[in-house]
């Protein structure tokens, strides 16, 4: 198994490393909630960590950027793509419980 993982290119390693932690960080919130050994808030912070951590894998092992090799310009698209995809659903969170709240009173 060793020698077959160490013939592989560099680049492929970094695909399987990828294609491993994606799953496993696919895998842990299924179970969280599958299981439902965890109460409701703790699991759905849990799974919010996880996902912010598959971000984070999906963009160095598949995308390729990391802050030494990629361009400033595309840390920047990347950082604003994040503040608006932050405020689009910050936003319609914010609207949907407003919506909730009225329609309660």
């Amino acid at each position: 198994m060793k020698v077959w993982i160490a013939n592989l290119e560099p680049g492929v390693k970094v695909y399987l490393t990828g294609f491993v932690l994606a799953l496993a960080l696919t895998v842990i919130p299924f179970a969280l909630v599958a299981i439902d050994v965890v109460p409701r808030l703790p699991a759905l912070i849990v799974i919010a960590v996880l996902a912010l951590i598959q971000v984070l894998v999906h963009l160095r092992c598949f995308l390729h950027l990391d802050l030494e090799t990629t361009p400033r310009e595309n840390i920047v698209a990347i950082a604003f793509a994040a503040v608006l995809i932050f405020l689009l659903i910050g936003g319609s969170l914010w609207i949907m419980l407003d919506l909730h709240n009225r329609m309660i009173v």
